[in-house]
């Protein structure tokens, strides 16, 4: 794939916005940091051990209700052990995918290490999916073994190598085969080159059908690269970090910042299953000071009213990402929570969950944006009419081009070269601007805007207003279809317990902030919101809601 664009050009860049006119791209503004050479044998694991600072004797990994935990010597002997032990009894060679299929526990970690380790391809999946979505998942990507758990394993298809189950007396034995070894010699010895697959990670499906995401291990690594040379810039004194992970280990957000919080030497509290009280429980009892959240977990944080009966002075820092974080949302948790910092981000499972990010408490107050081009990234905004690229104010798709772009989407060729261009640059599919000093604006997808007579709305400017009604837990707007005018924003509302807020209220509300074409003209209310893990709204399962009331109705 082309990389970015040559340094002869960047003195026509604008230092403010990163804009250059030649090009027509935007160039990042944060200043680069060294990577390996692309041709050094390296997997992410070998690298990410190579961060690791020596002798870190710290928890790595804390289950939030048992409290069970594994120490950084006690996880990496795991891991050498395991690697071994697939090797010796299953002859998992380079290449070979292996299908993980579980809840999130101290064990899922070790097996994607071990496997990293050795240069088989990691493919996790959600558990609660279902037997046909898991069959159809399988397909994509061909295991030659699964991992998964005794209650979940009837769901998987039969694979060559058979599924081990990690709860079984048979896998704890795997972990304990090999005896301990000094932390520098803890992984088996590499083999794998950079260019090698590393994950399949699947794609959330929200306006298609699930897609798997195939990453490299130089995807990994350079996106690993970035977040630890940010930490050297930080403060030498900060608490020793804690991170709670709420967001699944399969999704790319909670996987890859599992990679990081080990390279880092972090403390990872992981949870089973979620539940908003037993979060808040775990952030007071394991001092936690960051957590990777979702915008509906946001919203949740400032509508609660238990909140205030935990001790939450530990909690520095919320990642957000996975969808817009709206402007009124995150005033209001500031306003409850003025000691913890929101830093917002964008990123796509094909990205490697980076494209842009926010820095900094002054860059987190620039509200409404999801922050400036990362490191060694590049983007252009793209009239999705004309395919012209457009500057700074002009709204259009976003594409993003650089070294943690996926390498393809296996077993779709048709996808892959609909979604990357032949000069490597990806569409993202979001309807996006760029301002003047440089930060990116989220409009919505382009495939969800809703198409009122000539106008264009975005549902997601909509969900942020009716996120600011005291008396709305949560909500959703869709297209409906209308002979007249061809769609109508319909609002899916969840009411506040307490709340009678009626559909002409909800109406009302929304009609004196916007202007005639973007108003909601139908709501309907509903007991929850149905979301992917990472937090998207699963628009078409509200689509298909509201197309069967409808037909009932005739």
């Amino acid at each position: 794939m082309a990389g970015p664009t040559s340094p002869s050009r960047h003195s026509a860049v604008d230092p403010g916005s990163g804009y250059c006119p030649a090009t027509r791209t935007f160039r990042s503004l944060r200043p680069h940091f060294p990577l390996p050479p692309p041709s050094l044998p390296l997997s992410v694991s070998h690298y990410a051990l190579s961060l690791l600072p020596p002798s870190t004797s710290a928890a790595f990994l804390v289950h939030a209700t048992s409290g069970h935990l594994l120490s950084y010597p006690d996880f990496l002997r795991r891991v050498r052990s395991l690697a071994l032990s697939l090797q010796s009894s299953f002859s998992l060679a380079k290449g070979d995918v292996a299908f993980i299929l579980a809840p999130p526990s101290l064990h899922v970690p070790v097996v994607y290490f071990a496997l990293l380790s050795i240069g088989v391809v990691v493919c996790p999946a959600n558990p609660l999916s279902s037997p046909s979505e898991i069959a159809h998942q399988v397909r994509l990507c061909r295991p030659a073994i699964a991992f998964s758990t005794s209650q979940i394993a009837p769901k998987l298809p039969r694979v060559p190598h058979g599924t081990v189950l990690i709860d079984s007396p048979e896998f704890e034995s795997m972990l304990a085969q090999y005896g301990s070894v000094p932390m520098a010699e803890a992984m088996p010895p590499n083999q794998v080159e950079q260019s090698d697959s590393a994950a399949i990670l699947f794609s959330s499906g929200t306006t298609g059908r699930v897609k798997g995401v195939l990453l490299t291990h130089r995807n990994l690594i350079v996106l690993l690269a970035g977040f630890y040379h940010l930490r050297l810039q930080r403060a030498e004194h900060e608490p020793h970090p804690v991170s709670l992970f709420v967001l699944p280990l399969f999704h790319v957000f909670g996987f890859f910042m599992l990679v990081k919080a080990f390279a880092l030497g972090e403390t990872a509290v992981l949870m089973e299953r979620f539940d908003f009280v037993e979060m808040l429980r775990a952030i007071e009892k394991y001092r936690v000071t960051k957590m990777p959240v979702s915008p509906p977990l946001i919203v949740a944080f400032v509508k609660s009213e238990i909140a205030g009966k935990y001790d939450l002075s530990s909690l520095q820092v919320l990642g957000s990402g996975g969808a817009p974080l709206g402007k009124e949302v995150a005033d209001g948790f500031r306003e409850r929570f003025p000691h913890v910092e929101i830093v917002q981000g964008y990123g796509l499972t094909e990205t490697c969950g980076v494209g842009t990010g926010t820095l900094g408490p002054d860059e987190a107050n620039h509200h409404g944006s999801v922050g400036r081009i990362a490191h060694h990234m590049e983007a252009k905004i793209v009239d999705p009419t004309t395919a012209d690229a457009l500057p700074p104010g002009q709204r259009g798709e976003l594409w993003l081009r650089g070294p943690t772009i996926m390498k393809c989407y296996v077993g779709d060729d048709k996808a892959t070269a609909e979604t990357i261009d032949s000069d490597g640059w990806l569409r993202t599919g979001d309807l996006c601007y760029f301002d003047s000093e440089g930060f990116l604006f989220i409009v919505d997808r382009l495939k969800e805007l809703i198409k009122y007579k000539a106008y264009q709305v975005a549902p997601a400017e909509l969900e942020h207003l009716l996120h600011s009604n005291p008396d709305v837990a949560d909500a959703a707007v869709i297209p409906y279809l209308d002979e007249e005018v061809g769609q109508i924003p319909m609002a899916f509302v969840v009411r506040k317990p307490g709340s009678n807020i009626t559909e002409s209220q909800v109406m009302d509300f929304i009609s004196k902030q916007v202007a005639p074409y973007k108003k909601i003209r139908r709501v309907a209310f509903i007991g929850s919101i149905p979301k992917s893990p990472a937090g998207k709204i699963l628009r078409r399962e509200l689509v298909d809601l509201a197309t069967s009331v409808r037909s009932a109705k005739l």
